[in-house]
This record gives C-alpha cells, structure tokens and sequence, in this order.
C-alpha cells in the first residue's frame, strides 16, 4: 500500500462517517477488513509512521489550545484524530501548528480531538481477519520525548504567543 491509498482510505471512511470519529473508526475496520492482512499491517505502518511524526511539543500545544489542556494520553488520541482529518490537515498541522487556525473549518471539543478508536482500527481488522493480534509493525518507536522545545501548556501567555492565530479562533474565552 502506498501513501496514496492509505490517505484515500482515511478520506473516504472519514466522508461516508460525516465527521463522527466513532463512526469513522468503525467504516475504517469495515474498510480495512475488505483487504489482505500484508495490507491491512502496511495501512498500519502508515498510520504508525504518522503518529509517530505528530509527536512533538508544538502540536501537544496546538492540542492543548483546542482542547483546553491535554494530557498524555488525550494528545495521543489527538494525534489519531488529527490523521483522521486526512493528508492537508495533518500535513499542514505538523508543518505548522498554529495553522490549525485555517485548516479546521469547525471544532468543537466535545465530538472532535479524540480518535482513540482510529488508533486501534488497523488492530481490530488484522485480528478479525487473522484470528491473531498484529505482529511487530518493524518501524522505529516514536521518540522518547517529543521533537522541539518544550514549554508550560498550562501557561496561557504562552500558547497565546506560541499559537496567536489558534488561540484567537479557539482559546478559552
């Protein structure tokens, strides 16, 4: 599978789940059941290699901004729900985190942020196809700390200037 078919993949199932993360989680395994299991762990790496590539202090902050704080684990399902927007945003996001501002027509940080279930689509498919869990993917581990330079998420002078165009759209207040 190549980057291409992995990103339709992602769009389409995202589209016929207007929006719904759930959904979009659940059309993805559907999706993903429709191939062979090398397929199936190649959409995996892809996935992987991505989420992996979204670790870094500006998007944890970007997240932080729209979600009014995040912790570890809600940046990790930030960072599932952010490849579940497809290519230009996550693309755009981890270029530029600020950006966000723009590419995210809506937000609303009740039904958006959170795609922990994107995160283990690829999983449930292998498994349901298999009958087995999914081997090691054999690509490297995300780093030990973020990539960039970390600073305070729980100071609001501070995401407001790290983030002047996000936190104006979508800071508290």
């Amino acid at each position: 599978m190549d980057e291409t078919e992995f990103w339709e993949i992602v769009d389409s199932t995202r589209e016929a789940a207007e929006g719904d993360p759930e959904d979009h989680a659940d059309l993805l395994v559907e999706r993903l059941m429709r191939l062979d299991p090398d397929s199936v762990l190649d959409f995996a790496r892809h996935f992987e290699a991505r989420y992996n590539r979204a670790y870094t202090w500006d998007l944890w902050g970007a997240a932080a901004v729209l979600l009014n704080g995040a912790s570890d684990d809600v940046f990790d399902y930030f960072r599932c729900w952010l490849i579940g927007q497809g290519r230009e945003i996550f693309e755009g996001a981890v270029h530029e985190p600020d950006a966000l501002a723009e590419l995210l027509e809506d937000f609303d940080d009740d039904v958006d942020g959170d795609g922990e279930e994107l995160g283990y689509a690829a999983d449930e498919a292998y498994e349901q196809l298999t009958g087995v869990v999914a081997p090691d993917l054999g690509i490297p581990p995300q780093p030990a700390e973020p990539v960039g330079a970390p600073f305070d998420f729980d100071d609001d002078a501070a995401l407001a200037d790290r983030f002047p165009r996000l936190w104006e759209r979508f800071g508290p207040g």
